[in-house]
């Protein structure tokens, strides 16, 4: 089971970037820093491929409507890849069955998808898009930071990775919660202004 903190630490980036975790490891794995890494994520059309991928990713997700767009069509591919990469890694090291890692990768990526795709939705209801911007780029540098550190230290990265998505999970209901309120007041005020327009317009009786 060593390989698990891996493997759902892969998952929950793979659901923010899954392109980047595939270059990240591949990276890792080509230039010789971790032996866990599978030969296919190392192959140079996987590495080209994932970094023209990632380049895309890294442009799109920072203009807002264009993410949620991204972030939907990536729906399915996020947890797939998660998947793909848990089942590798576990192939890699022998030590967890390739359709649990599989199942586990893929869930985590689905999970953190999810949070990542709400809360840009929520995110998008601001009119300015520097808060996309600095939203993306700290997810980009997190995922980075977070594979970064799985190579070495597995079991710590893969307890600050749950505690992130948890912390995702609350923040997302909070964002969802405050602008439900917000545009239910917003709405109660136009009726208001409507109904005080219709009576100011009413001719006497």
């Amino acid at each position: 089971m060593s390989v698990l903190p891996l493997v759902f630490t892969s998952g929950w980036a793979s659901g923010v970037n899954a392109y980047a975790v595939v270059l990240l490891l591949g990276i890792f794995g080509a230039t010789g820093l971790t032996d866990d890494v599978p030969e296919a994520l190392q192959r140079p059309d996987v590495l080209i491929a994932a970094a023209v991928l990632f380049l895309c990713e890294a442009v799109a997700d920072k203009i807002p409507y264009v993410d949620s767009v991204w972030d939907s069509v990536h729906t399915v591919i996020r947890p797939i890849a998660g998947a793909v990469v848990g089942a590798l890694l576990a192939g890699q090291n022998g030590s967890l069955p390739d359709l649990a890692a599989g199942a586990v990768g893929g869930s985590t990526a689905l999970m953190s998808h999810l949070v990542k795709a709400g809360t840009r939705m929520a995110v998008n209801t601001s009119p300015e898009p520097f808060s996309n911007i600095a939203l993306s780029t700290a997810e980009d540098l997190g995922v980075a930071g977070i594979i970064s550190f799985a190579i070495f230290h597995p079991l710590a990265a893969a307890v600050i990775a749950g505690t992130l998505l948890l912390i995702g999970i609350v923040i997302l209901v909070v964002l969802w919660r405050r602008i439900r309120r917000f545009r239910r007041r917003r709405a109660q005020r136009r009726e208001e202004k409507r109904l005080a327009a219709a009576g100011v317009q009413r001719p006497p009786e």
